[in-house]
């Protein structure tokens, strides 16, 4: 259990200037790893980071303002929170979260959207949130120039799950890519955190008090991830690495052993 007190600017204040704790290091140990291996960042990108107010995302910007201390490169980042009018953020979680982002000096800005819109036609799960929520993503990096990226905060977890959920419930082995491009290379979507397990990030989150902020989504607990994730657990009590296994296999295809099409 930490030992650590104080509000999130007090833990966070002294690692944007002085040597980071052994834990944060682990952290962007991982996360660096993932970007390093596919070449996410080239000197001089702009990127926009996808704010959902969960650990997450706000352990994804972290990530991302730290690791500039380090590298050899640069690259500036902007955070954009979408706030759904139906399940809108609380008004002080919304300002801790403003204060998170102007603590680590990154621009933000909260865009207010209709989570269900007319298009869908009444119809509504997770898939279509979240391509409703790319379609808004996508449409403020449009004017831009150069290659536009954007960050978002899935993890190893959400890869591994994406891939048990595409074979139960499709039959295909595809997966959450860690680097996506869309519109034929005009913008790309990022996920830095590819390599991250979920559980470090929680213990960043609990460690640094990072300033979540949830939202009361009926889906919350009823989509299929939450009931993919204790597959993946039980499966860890075979082989605690079951989580890098998987990923690994999205790139170790033995051709000899799989039928021809």
């Amino acid at each position: 259990m930490s030992t650590t007190t104080g509000s999130f600017s007090e833990r966070i204040q002294p690692l944007l200037h002085s040597q980071p704790t052994p834990l944060v290091m682990r952290f962007l140990r991982a996360a660096g790893r993932g970007i390093n291996h596919h070449t996410m960042f080239t000197d001089g990108d702009r990127v926009l980071l996808s704010v959902s107010g969960g650990k997450d995302s706000l352990a994804l910007a972290l990530a991302l303002r730290l690791r500039l201390r380090f590298i050899p490169i640069s690259y500036s980042l902007e955070a954009v929170m979408i706030d759904w009018r139906e399940y809108p953020h609380d008004p002080a979680a919304l300002q801790r979260i403003r204060d998170y982002f102007a603590l680590l000096e990154i621009p933000f800005t909260v865009v207010v959207a209709d989570m269900q819109p007319e298009s869908f036609g009444g119809r509504f799960d997770c898939y279509r949130c979240g391509r409703n929520r790319r379609r808004i993503l996508f449409d403020l990096v449009r004017s831009w120039s150069g290659v536009p990226l954007i960050a978002t905060g899935h993890h190893l977890d959400d890869i591994v799950q994406t891939t048990l959920m595409n074979l139960f419930l499709r039959g295909s082995f595809s997966t959450m890519v860690p680097v996506q491009p869309f519109f034929e290379g005009a913008l790309r979507v990022i996920r830095p955190l590819c390599e991250v397990p979920e559980e470090l990030i929680r213990t960043i989150t609990r460690e640094l008090a990072l300033p979540v902020s949830g939202i009361d989504c009926p889906f919350r607990t009823v989509n299929v991830r939450t009931r993919i994730a204790p597959i993946i657990e039980e499966a860890a009590r075979i082989n605690p690495q079951v989580r890098h296994s998987i990923y690994r296999a999205h790139t170790n295809i033995d051709h000899d052993y799989l039928p021809s099409l």
